[in-house]
């Protein structure tokens, strides 16, 4: 680089000034003349000061001139770039051996202009802020330059990410995890992580970037950085890797939808967006957004936490805020009941992935991010927590104008039953979110016969705890039972309404015995009260659909009368009643359906022990007054008949023969 001048010292600067000082301060008190010898000596001393003064003057010209040439051979090596075509402009494209030239011409060049300013010559100082000029201008070209290549590198190098075919192996080094095609799935991965929580140890990231051009990226940050051109590198940086997160948003489809979309959405539509939108946060967060913090940490890492930190917030906030306003629009939608299951879905993964989106969003820069996601989450608390409660109201409200169709399990049954089944995989969840509302006194009109039950056994001293969720579910079965009822009085046939609440309620107590987690939540002795309460319809009905016709085979009133003799005519008529009661029950009642077959079988066991052993009996005494042709069927035939009972296929008996005792 050529010798620099020293700096002046300013101790020899002021002993020169003072024996400078003296001299002229001696020749003012000299009153008389100067003698031979003193004035050789002064003029000896004004020659060598003149010659002193010029060859400083000359060798700081030198000087001057040689740092000229220097920049000016840097000036060649960096600006031969920026006269080629544009196909061939990008160094990295050309080999390491002109990296590596760029790279030291322009450390060179900073080190250059650092010492220029630090130099301050200050003997030509128009040709000294020339050369600073044109240095500083120089610089600015060449980090024009090496931001257009940091770029370069991103884009170029980027690698392909297909969620759908990735696999993961562990990274001992690093307690990482990076992208491979091993033998665990995503899926595996995202339920491994799920249930260690992804603590700081491990994490999984995949390889955004290709790894051999990492060194070269941390290389030309440094430099910027250390040019102050910082903002201009993280820039860039951002930038490239924002469109890189839309890319990837793009792959996993998710659509950028306004408020209004979402609001205006079918719900087989919505349903499908959510599902998708589940899965997308998982791997987003869980995988690529791990793997961006991975990317910056390795660029911007060494220079500072926090450059890296807002590098990796600036460039990735833009495409979770996105995701994040897509669940915001379906929280504050409406509050149909099947979209409960969906929003819980979304709470729960939201709320899983909390620990890790505050770990990486950690900064101050993070803090919008970390902000919108615990609001975000509270909405969609409160959307869950209405929407269950929304829940019971559509039970209560659910009103038919017909009856249905067999006295069969009805369809509101089913739904309300298998909801709640659905809803047990939530139970922690929703225990927590309906946290308070338990403490809401009922008011006694709106007293359900299970709350009123839960009254009195808490009067009596047995209370215990019952979580928010059974007690709902308590107060969802009581509501739906209040509705059957009201449904069962549509059927003009008694018997047919006993029957329908005979079902469903076996239904509701089947379900929840078979299902663990309904019978933790609503218990054994639920279970007990509605055993007994279906059985009391079994025999309700029984008693009014068999009773008056069993009441046709009794002794009474078969006799002559004013005598204890058998009127042939009263038992023919008898008879002739009880079968065309029976074949009326049996056209009715095989239509009528008992979808358990448990169920169906009990019934009609104890039905056929009350009907065939009253007929039989009254066969039997009476066969010596009843003629055969006027016995219709035979115990067997009637037994056989009524296993033909609530198959939910009407049929007919035809015709009058006897078919054999």
């Amino acid at each position: 680089m050529g010798d620099s001048v020293p700096v002046p010292v300013l101790e020899g600067e002021e002993k020169l000034i003072a024996a400078a000082h003296q001299i002229v301060k001696a020749l003012h008190n000299k009153k008389d003349f100067l003698t031979h010898d003193a004035r050789k000596i002064l003029a000896d001393l004004g020659s060598q000061l003149m010659s002193s003064i010029t060859k400083l003057d000359t060798l700081q010209q030198s000087n001057s001139k040689s740092l000229e040439d220097q920049l000016n051979i840097l000036q060649n090596k960096i600006m031969s770039w920026e006269e080629l075509e544009d196909h061939q402009s990008v160094i990295w494209n050309c080999g390491q051996e002109y990296v590596h030239d760029y790279l030291t011409s322009v450390d060179q060049l900073l080190k250059f202009t650092q010492q220029l300013e630090s130099n301050n010559l200050g003997v030509d100082k128009p040709l000294d802020d020339l050369l600073i000029s044109r240095a500083h201008q120089l610089v600015r070209t060449a980090m024009n330059r090496l931001q257009q290549e940091f770029k370069h590198l991103l884009v170029q190098n980027k690698q392909p990410f297909q969620p759908e075919h990735m696999s993961f192996r562990s990274n001992e080094d690093d307690d990482t995890s990076i992208a491979s095609f091993g033998d665990d799935s995503l899926e595996d991965v995202l339920q491994r992580d799920s249930m260690s929580r992804r603590s700081e140890e491990y994490i999984s990231v995949v390889e955004l970037v290709h790894p051999d051009v990492i060194p070269d990226l941390r290389c030309i940050a440094n430099l910027m950085f250390n040019s102050n051109y910082s903002t201009d590198c993280s820039q860039a940086f951002v930038n490239v890797r924002r469109d890189a997160l839309d890319d990837f948003l793009f792959i996993l489809e998710a659509d950028k939808l306004c408020i209004d979309d979402v609001l205006k959405m079918e719900w087989n539509s919505l349903n499908s967006k959510i599902r998708r939108w589940i899965r997308c946060m998982n791997i987003f967060v869980r995988v690529y957004l791990a793997s961006e913090k991975w990317l910056s940490d390795q660029i911007f890492g060494e220079l500072d936490h926090s450059v890296s930190s807002v590098c990796f917030v600036e460039s990735s906030k833009g495409s979770i805020l996105h995701l994040l306003k897509f669940a915001e629009s379906v929280a504050i939608g409406s509050h149909q009941p099947e979209k409960l299951i969906r929003i819980l879905d979304m709470y729960e993964v939201l709320s899983d992935l909390m620990p890790d989106i505050d770990v990486m969003f950690s900064d101050d820069a993070g803090l919008c991010v970390r902000t919108e996601c615990q609001h975000i989450l509270t909405s969609l608390a409160g959307c869950a927590r209405t929407t269950f409660l929304e829940f019971e109201h559509a039970v209560a409200s659910s009103v038919s104008a017909n009856p249905f169709r067999g006295g069969g399990i009805h369809h509101l049954t089913r739904y309300v039953m298998n909801y709640m089944k659905t809803l047990t995989d939530y139970s922690k969840i929703l225990n927590e979110l309906l946290k308070g509302d338990e403490e809401e006194e009922d008011s006694p009109q709106d007293m359900t016969p299970d709350r009123e039950e839960e009254e009195e056994d808490n009067s009596n001293g047995s209370s215990c705890y019952i979580s928010p969720l059974a007690q709902y579910f308590r107060s969802f079965t009581s509501i739906l039972e209040c509705n059957l009822d009201d449904k069962s009085k549509l059927y003009k046939d008694e018997s047919l309404g006993h029957l329908f609440l005979m079902n469903n309620i076996h239904y509701m107590a089947e379900k929840v015995k078979n299902s663990h987690d309904l019978r933790t939540i609503l218990g054994d002795d639920w279970i007990r009260k509605h055993n007994w309460r279906f059985q009391q319809h079994a025999m309700n009905y029984e008693r009014a659909t068999w009773s008056s016709i069993l009441s046709l085979l009794r002794e009474e009133g078969v006799h002559n009368p004013g005598s204890n003799s058998i009127s042939r005519t009263l038992l023919k008529e008898r008879l002739q009643c009880f079968y065309a009661a029976f074949d009326e029950v049996y056209k009715s009642q095989t239509g009528w359906l008992i979808q358990d077959s448990q169920l169906r079988d009990d019934l009609r066991i104890s039905t056929s022990l009350k009907v065939i052993q009253a007929y039989r009996t009254f066969i039997g005494r009476h066969s010596n007054h009843i003629s055969d042709k006027y016995i219709k069927y035979g115990p067997d035939d009637m037994e056989n008949f009524l296993l033909d009972l609530f198959e939910g296929s009407p049929r007919s008996l035809h015709g009058s023969s006897h078919r054999g005792k």
